[in-house]
This record gives C-alpha cells, structure tokens and sequence, in this order.
C-alpha cells in the first residue's frame, strides 16, 4: 500500500476543512479526489506531502519520494529547463553527492523524453507553451523516482487538446513508474481518462466513493449534481471561496 490515509482531520481556526477522512491508494493506482471549490481536495495533498501538519488522525505511505505536480507548474523562471528538472538531485542533501554531472544529464534527458520533450532542456520555461510547461513540471517531478505522484489540478489553463496530452501523461507515468497517484481535478475528462478509483469531498467529507464508470451512473444525489453541472442538489457552493 503505498498510500494510506486513516481518519485525517485538519482545520483552520474553528473550520474543520478535512473532517475524519480515510481512503487508501495501491501502487500503480490513480485516485481521483472530486468536488466544488472549497470541499478540501487541495488541502489532502498538502497534508499528504507535508506541506501542511494534520491536526489528527494517519497518514501512511511506502518508503521513498512523494512527488507534488503543482497547479501552475512552479518552474524557476531565472533556470533553464534541465536545470529545473535536475533542482532536487543538486540541493537536497541526501542526493546532491550522489549523481556526477553526466549523470544528472542522462537522467534529465531520459525524463524530458518520457514526457516527450526530448532537446529542449537549454530552454527557459518563459520559452514554453502551458502544455510544455506543465510536461517538464511531471519530468521535475519524477526526476527522484518516486513512490507516489500527486497532481493538483493538472489541466487547469488549458485547452482541450493540450489538457488531452496531459491527460495521457498522468496514465503514461503511472505505468512507467508504478506509483501510487492522486488526481485533484474538476474536469470531467481527466477523472474519466486517469483514474482508477474517484472519491468525492463535500464540507471536508466523502460523500462518494467508486469507479467513474459508478460516478457517471449519477445514482448518487452528490454525483448527479456534480456530473450534470447543477445549481440544484446537496451541495451549496459559497461565493468567493477558494478551493482549500
């Protein structure tokens, strides 16, 4: 089990964002984590990559790198692309002695080629379309082997073809590296083409859990208003809040 959640709860002064939630992730497994702005999808991944401290409860995970694919990719705009991609294998301190500098091209190299990037790892990420940009951003992340990927928002800012790519990426990597993977999304086409198993959050609470083949049934009263797009259901959206 290369991911394990048991039980988790964090809040933000007296609001309980994450509200006694508990799912488990296999290896070479992608899980998607559904729901309307504010329902705390983000914040499972923050909490899972230790970006955030729980207040309670577990999280489990297998030996080995946690990999975060950031909503906007977070490329250093001052480095160049092979410079981007190699950051943690120079800075952290377990694996800045570990590879020499023939190394560290070979291994950027192979990874911009997974991601189907291949030469341009002398170009500056303001070079890049947003497809390209968040390709080298999956390459930055996979660049330490890890254990288990976890994507907030791949798609957002693109458009149709673009977020089609990335979609086939997400896939590719699983494969490629067997890991355990977390999707947080809003696009239909990303949960129906990535995923695995999909989990709904509604005020911090799973309100559904199933294949996507499960969720498009829409037997589900949070399912049917999320898949249909409906002002009408269980779930109220509030203004002006952001996705937590």
């Amino acid at each position: 089990m290369s991911i394990e959640v048991k039980n988790l709860v964090k809040k933000f002064g007296d609001k309980t964002v994450i509200d006694n939630v508990s799912f488990k992730v296999n290896d070479k497994e992608t899980l998607a984590i559904v729901g309307f702005s504010g329902s705390g999808k983000s914040t499972i991944l923050k909490l899972i990559c230790g970006l955030l401290e729980k207040d309670s409860g577990e999280i489990i995970t297998s030996k080995g790198d946690i990999a975060m694919v950031f909503q906007y990719s977070a490329l250093f705009d001052s480095l160049d692309v092979a410079d981007n991609i190699s950051f943690a294998l120079r800075e952290r301190r377990d694996l800045r002695k570990k590879y020499s500098e023939a190394q560290i091209k070979e291994i950027v190299a192979q990874k911009l080629e997974l991601v189907g990037l291949k030469g341009i790892e002398k170009l500056y990420p303001s070079e890049l379309s947003g497809g390209m940009q968040k390709r080298v951003s999956f390459a930055r992340a996979i660049v330490t082997e890890p254990n288990s990927i976890l994507y907030d928002e791949p798609t957002s800012g693109l458009d149709p073809i673009s977020s089609t790519l990335i979609e086939d990426y997400i896939v590719r990597l699983k494969e490629e590296t067997c890991a355990a993977s977390i999707v947080v999304t809003h696009q239909m086409s990303t949960i129906t083409r990535t995923a695995d198993r999909v989990i709904m959050l509604y005020n911090g609470k799973i309100v559904f859990e199933g294949t996507p083949d499960e969720m498009l049934k829409q037997d589900n009263e949070y399912t049917k208003q999320f898949v249909t797009a409906s002002l009408e259901g269980p779930m109220k959206m509030m203004e002006g809040k952001n996705d937590e």
